[in-house]
């Protein structure tokens, strides 16, 4: 009898245990080097990232890292100004989505939510209103809306003047290895005007598309429009 059972146990771990032990592990190694997706609970990106956007990382886009670890192996390019990253907060290790702004080199500033880089003024624009209509309308009244030209491309940014919030900082030279990162919703986002220059060892890859799309506010249904949809 003992003996049947042990043939069942052993066959029932070669059919079925281990084929599904083999799948989890390359699974696994495939979101930890390579590609993954992340969960945005908050609103610290909007009107770029809203809450319940599943977002897309490649986690390849600067480096390769040794699975389930921050050794890097291999770096070939490095983040770019406007690009969408997600990082590890220098602060406590929570892991967060944000915007590069400043890169190694660069002098960054802040005056009344306005940057100037290397001692110029960016460049601020209107927004299309179809991307403001993304906010919920009941809202739309307490924020301001423009576009950014930080990086290659103009970006949507958003402030809330009768919010508090640091809205300007001193000349800051960005050293090497170093990032500055700032949230599109610029008075509701902690970043490095709170904790600090993020090391590049932090950034786990960048994101250039929301995968799915939920809304929070709306029983959790689906926001098909956002679905693969590209972000600037």
């Amino acid at each position: 009898m003992k003996s049947i059972w042990k043939q069942r146990v052993i066959g029932f771990y070669r059919e079925w245990v281990r084929p599904l032990l083999v799948v989890v592990i390359v699974l696994s190694t495939f979101r930890s080097a390579v590609a993954d997706w992340n969960d945005v609970p908050t609103g610290s990106m909007k009107p770029t990232i809203l809450e319940g956007d599943r977002i897309l990382v490649n986690k390849l886009a600067y480096d390769l890292k040794v699975p389930f670890t921050q050794w890097r192996v291999a770096r070939w390019s490095e983040p770019k100004r406007g690009d969408v990253v997600v990082l590890f907060s220098p602060a406590d290790g929570t892991r967060l989505v944000k915007r590069v702004i400043g890169i190694p080199g660069d002098c960054l500033e802040m005056r009344n939510n306005r940057l100037l880089l290397n001692s110029k003024p960016v460049d601020y624009g209107p927004l299309d209103l179809d991307v403001i209509n993304q906010i919920d309308p009941p809202q739309q009244g307490d924020h301001r809306f423009a576009t950014e030209a930080i990086g290659k491309k103009p970006h949507p940014v958003m402030t809330t003047p009768n919010r508090p919030a640091p809205r300007s900082f001193k000349p800051i030279s960005i050293p090497k290895g170093k990032f500055f990162v700032m949230g599109d919703n610029r008075d509701s986002s902690a970043d490095s005007r709170m904790f600090g220059l993020v090391d590049s060892d932090l950034i786990v890859g960048r994101s250039t598309m929301v995968a799915i799309s939920v809304d929070p506010s709306n029983y959790y249904l689906p926001r098909w429009d956002r679905f693969f949809s590209s972000l600037r």
